[in-house]
This record gives structure tokens, sequence and C-alpha cells, in this order.
């Protein structure tokens, strides 16, 4: 990613989260009490002094812990520390220095970056003087007090931050990636599809279903083009959703999918199309996002010569309102088609760009009405003056009629079919 990368480590319950979600104005990381509530590496775009950078949140590291997800958080920061520019290590003021604190201190000795020492917790900001210097053993310099908490002394940390970035870069700005959000219920393979897209381990992975449960942003980079792959927590069924960290992460899910340009809908091949899958798709149709659907685990399916046609066939039927939206079949596990995602993400972002001209869209709505006449109402005919664009992404179109009462939905999708079919916003059935 071209722009600075400043990571956030720490062990399990130092602040990490609150002090990140401060710097990026806005509640992204889960805050809760509960050590390791943040497993996966978190990214958010910010800046300060006018420099963009990618902050990132990460899990707490437990270096000594045979737990399978404690041990895989380890992995997450080891990752974060070798992608990052600068490294915050945060720890506690009020412990003091823990054998944590020591071993990871250690690790990032190794690491040969830039690393900044903020002490959190030091609620009572003018009387910490003394528990500071503690701090100093650790060998990472001046170590910063403050308390994210109550937003003290964090302007100097981001100034300390500022100092150590590296010098910028002409294409830090860049306004063509494309942001692909990876939505589906839990443990359908987003987390191994996208690991299988970054060839790394990018996001913790196992058979525990919900083990995603924030948001995370990939940048990856080919000859297709510029993306970010937001994995997200899958949305379990409402009778479900029992812990407030539970319920975070459906938000969360609903947030990536409003600031995505295009929806990556997969669906389990085994499973088929689920309530729980038409209620999450839902939530992408209605907020007119470009959306692919990737039917995943197609290699663990008994094919003939029908198999993929009857398929599309059984999820369009169940995704009535998603005909529009092409469909992938592929193995997360074993990579197969996955190189067909980026030109067919390519094609789904531009259509949802796209921006056409008032004369040109109300020859396709003449032509249009000359084919099927407006509909009439106890002798009342309904009549269509014009149509405008009013905005893109998704496109929107504003009718202009001498009686809103009369435009009856099915007219209205008769119109909007015709549109997709005269600009090509259609399925690509090859």
């Amino acid at each position: 990613m071209s722009k600075p990368i400043v990571a956030i480590v720490g062990k399990p319950n130092v602040g990490k989260s609150t002090f990140f979600n401060y710097i990026v104005g806005k509640r992204i990381s889960i805050v809760e009490d509960t050590p390791g509530v943040t497993r996966d590496r978190i990214y958010a775009e910010t800046n300060w002094r006018g420099r963009e950078f990618t902050l990132i949140d990460t899990g707490g590291i437990e270096p000594e812990s045979d737990d399978i997800i404690i041990s895989q958080m380890r992995k997450q920061v080891e990752i974060a520390i070798n992608i990052a520019d600068v490294i915050l290590f945060i720890t506690d003021i009020k412990q003091g220095i823990t054998a944590a604190d020591k071993d990871i201190s250690f690790m990032l000795r190794k690491s040969k970056k830039p690393v900044i020492l903020v002490c959190n917790k030091a609620d009572n900001f003018g009387k910490t003087s003394d528990d500071i210097y503690e701090f100093y053993n650790l060998g990472m310099g001046d170590p910063f007090p403050v308390s994210a908490s109550n937003a003290l002394g964090i302007g100097d940390v981001l100034d300390a931050i500022y100092e150590n970035f590296p010098e910028k870069k002409d294409n830090e700005d860049d306004n063509d990636i494309i942001k692909v959000a990876v939505i589906g219920k839990p443990n359908v393979g987003k987390s191994s599809l996208i690991n299988k897209i970054l060839g790394e381990e990018r996001v913790i992975v196992s058979d525990i279903a919900g083990t995603t449960r924030d948001a995370i942003d990939s940048y990856f980079e080919n000859k297709e083009g510029k993306y970010v792959f937001i994995d997200t927590a899958g949305i379990r069924r409402k009778s479900k959703v029992k812990e407030s960290i539970e319920k975070f992460s459906v938000m969360r899910t609903i947030l990536a999918i409003e600031r995505a340009d295009v929806c990556l809908m997969m669906i389990d091949a085994k499973e088929g199309v689920t309530d729980q899958d038409a209620k999450i798709a839902g939530e992408a149709h209605e907020a007119g996002k470009g959306i692919i659907i990737v039917v995943n685990k197609w290699d663990k399916i008994e094919k003939d010569n029908n198999t993929t046609e009857k398929f599309k066939k059984e999820i369009y039927n169940k995704l009535s309102y998603l005909t529009y939206a092409p469909m992938l079949f592929i193995s997360a596990k074993t990579g197969q088609r996955i190189n067909k995602l980026y030109e067919t993400i390519n094609l789904v972002a531009n259509q949802n760009a796209l921006r056409v001209s008032t004369a040109m869209l109300n020859q396709v709505l003449n032509e249009a009405i000359s084919i099927v006449q407006p509909p009439t109402d106890k002798g009342k005919r309904l009549r269509i003056y014009y149509m405008t664009q009013a905005s893109t992404k998704p496109p929107t179109f504003v009718v202009f009629v001498n009686n809103k009462d009369l435009f009856h939905f099915s007219y209205e999708r008769y119109l909007i079919n015709q549109i997709r079919k005269e600009f090509a916003l259609v399925r690509n059935t090859n």
C-alpha cells in the first residue's frame, strides 16, 4: 500500500482499540473489557498534519499460549509488524512492565522498525512522572504517557508518528482503488478467499464459525487493477446473535457493505441458498451495491454436464432480485477460477459507476414506452414526461410523471429492466 502504515501492537486489554478508535474518529474496532476481543488486523485510513496514513489495530499478543486463536493472533501481529512503517507499542502504565511487554519489546527490536512506546491509562495525566521511568527499561526510547479514554497526550504521539514517516511518494493519493466487501454467512469461506488472493495468512481462518468478528481491509494490486478487499464477520440469524460483540459484528458487516463499491456474495455450494444468504444478499441489494454471486467450495460438488446451469437456475430463483448479478463458481481452497474474479469485479464496478446522458436516457425511455404503454387506473393513464440520472454508485434515475400514484411497481420494474438491457447492466452470461 502506498500510504504509510502504522501498526498498533501490545498485550491484550491495554487500550489499543480505544486508542485506534480515537485516532480514526469513529468506533471501528470493537471495544470491550474482554481481553482478546480484537483478534484480526483492523485497518482504517486517517491523517495527521496533512499526511494520509493507514492505521492498523491488532489482536493482543500472548507470547506464551497454546490456544489456537491466541497463537494465530500472534501471527497476525507479526505480519502487521512486517508491513508497518511505524509501530506503536501500547503498554499499561498502571500494570508496569510485565513479562509479555518484555517479550513484545524483544520482537520489536528485531524488526528494526521505528517504534513509539506509549504508556496508556495515565488517567491522572500530570501525576504519572514517577511511574513512567520504569518503561525506559524496555529499550524503546522515551515513553509517551497517554490516556486514550480521556484523549490526553495523543497529539504528542501523532507528532512522533509523523516524524517517523518515510518520504512521501507521488502515488499515495490514489482514487482508482475498487473497494470489495466479501459477505456471507459464517464459515462460508470468506477469509479463505482473501487469504488465497493475497497469498498470505491475512485473516484468521479456522473451523470455528464467527472467527472473524471485525471487518478487515486488505489492499491488493495486480495487472487487473487496485483493490481493497473487506473481509466481514458472517451475519448469523438473529436468534443466535446473543453477545454484544456479535451484535457489533452484524453492524460492522452492514457498514462494510455501505462503503464498498462491489460486494462478493459468497454461497456454500454444498448448502445452496439459505434464508440467511437471502437476508445478507438483500442488504447489499437494498444498499444499491454492485453484486457478484460467488459460489464457493465448487471442488466438493459432483458434476455432470448440467450441474452448473442447474445451480444457476436454483440460485437465481431463490434470489430473484439478483438476476442481474453475475455468478462465479470457485474454490477458495484450491484457487479454482479465482483469477476470473478481477475481470468481473472491474466490470461490475464500471457498471455501478455508469453515467448516461439525459438525451440518451430519454431515447431509451421513449422506446420502452412505445413497446409497453404506461398503465391506467380508473380511466387515468400514467404520463411520463422525461427521465434524468441523479447519481452513480449505484446509477440512480429520476422519472417525472403526471401522477406518481399511477406509477405501478411492475411498470417501474419493466423500465429498470429496459435500462439494464440497453446499457449492459446485466450479468455476464459467458
